[in-house]
């Protein structure tokens, strides 16, 4: 894995971590900000070891649509959506604990999805 790659890969497992952590705590706007921001480093991982651009939230969400259709799991475009209401979330703090504790399950399964791709195990 290409040294940037894994610089995101690690990021991402930090951030699922210290969001779990601030679900614990009660802090919905912290845990959905660090589920988006693990789902976001996980997309950035894959999309630089690929050499992709991965600036913008429009390139990342290109980049999950192409990695659902060429393994052909819908999913992994489901649960990035579902990754950026959390983000949204962090704005609005509309989310109940039960949709943000679901959503974060969704996020820890998307990132343990996209770390089993060639190139990043």
């Amino acid at each position: 894995m290409l040294e940037s790659a894994n610089c995101y890969a690690v990021a991402s497992q930090d951030f699922l971590t210290k969001a779990y952590k601030y679900f614990e705590e009660g802090d919905l706007v912290q845990a959905s900000e660090k589920g988006w921001g693990a789902a976001a480093s996980m997309v950035k991982a894959v999309a630089e070891e690929r050499g992709k651009a991965h600036i913008t939230h429009r390139l990342l969400f290109q980049i999950v649509d192409d990695l659902a259709q060429e393994t052909g799991d819908p999913e992994l475009a489901r649960i990035f959506q579902v990754s950026s209401s959390l983000h949204i979330n962090f704005y609005e703090n509309w989310l109940p604990a039960s949709t943000v504790q679901r959503s974060l399950i969704d996020v820890q399964q998307l990132v343990g999805k996209l770390e089993l791709l060639p190139g990043l195990k």
